[in-house]
C-alpha cells in the first residue's frame, strides 16, 4: 500500500496553551516549509491552537442559522408542514449537525458551548409553533428533545461504552486509562480529557459497575 501526500493542501497547527510569545516550530515536508496556522479543519471539525473549539462552534452556529431559514419558511401557519414533519426536518438538517463531533468539541468551556443553545431553542420553537415567551423547559417536553448538554452527555457515554466493548479499539487504553489524572485534579480550571470527563459522568450516574459485553461477530449470510 502506497500513500501519497499532497503538497498543495498542507498546514500545521501548534497545539499549545502557553501564554505570551513563544517561537513556532519549523516543519519541512520534502524540503518544503509547512506553514503553521492558528486553526485547521479535520473531518469537519475545526481545531484551534488553544483547543477552545470556539471557531468550530461559531462556524457551526452560522451554518445552522442558515438552515433554520428553511425551517422558518416551512413553518408557515397557513400552508406549512405539520408539527411532526417540522420536528423531523429539524432533527435531520440541524440537530444532526449539532450532534456531529460533540464528543470532541464537548471539551469546550461552558460559556462557549452555550453559543449553540439559542439555535436549538429556535429550532424547537419553529417546529412546535410555540411563542417566544414560552419557557425553554416546556419546549423540551413538547418536542421530546432534551437540552444540548444532555444530548452531548448521552452521545459521549454511548461512544465511551462502544470503545469499552472493543478491546482492540485504537483509543481503548487512552479512554479507559486516561493520563494526567493528577494534573487535572490539581488544575480545576483546565477541562479534562474525554476519558476523565466520562469517568466523572459515570460516577455521577452510578454506572461504575456496568459491564459491557463484546459483540460477537455474526456469520456473514454469504458464508
Amino acid at each position: 500500500m502506497r500513500m501519497v501526500l499532497s503538497f498543495q493542501i498542507k498546514s500545521c497547527v501548534h497545539f499549545c496553551k502557553i501564554r505570551g510569545i513563544h517561537p513556532l516550530p519549523e516543519i519541512f515536508l520534502k524540503d518544503t516549509p509547512n506553514p503553521v496556522v492558528s486553526e485547521a479543519k479535520f473531518l469537519g471539525i475545526i481545531f484551534d491552537e488553544k483547543l477552545t473549539f470556539k471557531p468550530h462552534i461559531l462556524n457551526l452556529k452560522q451554518k445552522c442559522v442558515k438552515t433554520l431559514n428553511l425551517l422558518k419558511i416551512l413553518s408557515n401557519t397557513s400552508w406549512g408542514a405539520d408539527f411532526q414533519s417540522l420536528l423531523k426536518i429539524y432533527k435531520s438538517l440541524i440537530l444532526s449537525k449539532l450532534d456531529y463531533g460533540c464528543m470532541v468539541y464537548g471539551s469546550a468551556s461552558k460559556s462557549v458551548l452555550q453559543i449553540l443553545d439559542p439555535v436549538h431553542h429556535l429550532g424547537l420553537r419553529l417546529a412546535s409553533g410555540a411563542f417566544r415567551t414560552s419557557p425553554v423547559h416546556s419546549l423540551y417536553v413538547i418536542c421530546g428533545v432534551p437540552c444540548l448538554q444532555f444530548r452531548r452527555q448521552t452521545l459521549s457515554l454511548k461512544y465511551y461504552f462502544r470503545i469499552k466493548s472493543d478491546c482492540e479499539h485504537p483509543m481503548y487504553n487512552r479512554v479507559l486509562h486516561p493520563l494526567f489524572g493528577t494534573f487535572y485534579s490539581n488544575k480545576k480550571s483546565y477541562i479534562p480529557s474525554f476519558g476523565h470527563r466520562m469517568r466523572l459522568s459515570i460516577q455521577d450516574l452510578d454506572m461504575e459497575n456496568v459491564d459491557i459485553l463484546a459483540k460477537e461477530e455474526e456469520t456473514p449470510p454469504w458464508t
